[in-house]
């Protein structure tokens, strides 16, 4: 058991040192920055991608992290601590905008919505505590995709089979998913129409960690017909207000 433990200790600084860097690095700094040989280095970083802990990508000779290990920083983010903290920001929310709200995570290729507020005459949703939706299609799945490193996203959707579709919008290719994440990362917001659901539109903004990485997303979800065009940048600013406190509770 004894001799688990310096495997064990290196797969940790590996996974350490990934998440502080800004993106994908070579091999020689990884070994470099954990006390290893490149040799024991290359077989640790080829068992943690066959775990998923690890992505490699090859014409850059270059390793990141992969989803398994963003999706065990999301599970212990989706415990009571976020939830918690996230609450009283969108009954707030509610209050301000008279519609409804949710709190959602990503989880691989979903967007899973964990808290729901709604306003005293709410209107019939799809999106539900514990729903899963494909967070290509949905305003706070692409809001925090639009945080994660180009390789991350590429990871998690590296062919067409990847991308769903439930209506006639939303993107089917990772390159039409990157010109969206890319517009939506300059504005601070996603938006959603009748991606999910013919008549209904969201809007959403994602919180982050220390670190700049996406934690969670606060959306609101209405009809169409309820908010103007005109007034979504308003009810974006609100949300946006929002997604900021929760990173500053995350200490972000």
């Amino acid at each position: 058991m004894s001799g688990n433990v310096p495997a064990s200790t290196r797969t940790l600084r590996v996974l350490t040192f990934l998440a502080t860097q800004p993106g994908p690095v070579p091999m020689e700094r990884i070994a470099s920055a954990v006390g290893l040989p490149r040799s024991s280095t290359y077989h640790l970083l080829r068992a943690m991608i066959d775990e998923g802990f690890v992505v490699h990508l090859p014409e850059e000779k270059r390793y990141g992290l992969g989803v398994a290990a963003f999706e065990i920083g999301s599970a212990y983010l989706r415990h009571d601590p976020l939830e918690r903290l996230a609450r009283p920001l969108l009954v707030q929310l509610v209050h301000e905008v008279g519609q409804t709200a949710h709190l959602g995570v990503l989880h691989g290729r979903e967007l899973v919505y964990l808290l729901k507020e709604q306003p005293p005459r709410p209107v019939t949703l799809v999106t539900d505590v514990g729903v899963r939706l494909p967070a290509t299609l949905t305003a706070s799945g692409r809001a925090l995709l639009a945080e994660l490193p180009p390789a991350q996203v590429r990871a998690l959707f590296p062919s067409a089979e990847s991308f769903v579709r439930r209506t006639d919008h939303g993107p089917q290719s990772l390159s039409q998913l990157r010109r969206i994440l890319a517009d939506e990362k300059r504005q601070g917001f996603a938006v959603e129409d009748s991606f999910i659901t013919p008549g209904m539109a969201s809007v959403a903004s994602a919180a982050v960690d220390h670190a700049g990485h996406p934690v969670a997303a606060i959306s609101v979800t209405f009809r169409t017909d309820t908010v103007p065009p005109a007034d979504r940048p308003h009810l974006a600013h609100k949300i946006r207000q929002a997604a900021k406190a929760l990173t500053r509770r995350l200490h972000g």
